[in-house]
């Protein structure tokens, strides 16, 4: 591909162009997403040509591989001393975040789960509450971007304690004010209903992590 042509389709000015193939302006990844379009490689596998996968010159195809974003995780009340603060905005409580986060393909977060990372919590399931649809330790990812209870379904909410627990959240529209119904899936724990303004939903569950 020429220098021309290259400036067409990224829209780059020559100038700006020679600048980096000239090494005058420290290279970043936010100089390198005009290109990711006109070349078919991600800004990072430019930068780090040879030594990112797919990039690697003595192979005889090309893979195209979409960098890892990482999703952060709830801390467990076990280790709740290990994990980092983050603020809510609302209040002075603070949720601990474990220092190590999860991994996962840009493509699946966008295609599958239809989030951004900024938008996504881990979080362990504790006790036999969700049994047998969430077993006690298994990670669920939570959708902080959905904070309203529709459709029905499974969601992360913040009970008495200030804990986030995952429950089924089923809203009865009444004819005054929608009060919600919270079940647990396991019939030895009793449903309860709260009206929807005293019920606060943290995300909306996306995805459940089990080992088989």
């Amino acid at each position: 591909m020429s220098r021309s042509e290259l400036v067409r389709r990224s829209g780059v000015s020559k100038q700006q162009l020679s600048r980096l193939e000239n090494g005058l302006i420290r290279l970043r990844l936010d100089h390198l997403k005009p290109f990711t379009n006109a070349l078919g490689y991600s800004p990072e596998q430019i930068l780090l040509w040879g030594r990112y996968p797919g990039t690697s010159e003595d192979e005889t195809t090309v893979e195209f591989v979409r960098p890892s974003e990482q999703v952060p995780e709830l801390a467990a009340r076990s280790g709740a001393d290990l994990g980092k603060l983050q603020k809510r905005k609302e209040g002075r409580h603070v949720d601990r975040i474990n220092s190590e986060g999860w991994f996962f393909p840009a493509s699946f977060l966008r295609e599958q789960l239809r989030a951004s990372a900024r938008q996504l919590l881990v979080v362990e399931a504790e006790g036999d509450s969700m049994a047998p649809t969430i077993m006690p330790g298994e990670k669920v990812i939570v959708d902080t971007g959905h904070k309203t209870p529709t459709p029905d379904g499974l969601y992360a909410i913040r009970d008495a304690f200030e804990n986030v627990i995952i429950r089924r959240l089923q809203v009865l529209r009444a004819t005054h004010s929608s009060r919600v119904k919270v079940i647990s899936d396991n019939p030895k724990h009793a449903a309860e209903e709260v009206p929807l303004t005293e019920l606060e939903i943290v995300g909306k569950a996306v995805c459940c992590l089990k080992l088989l």
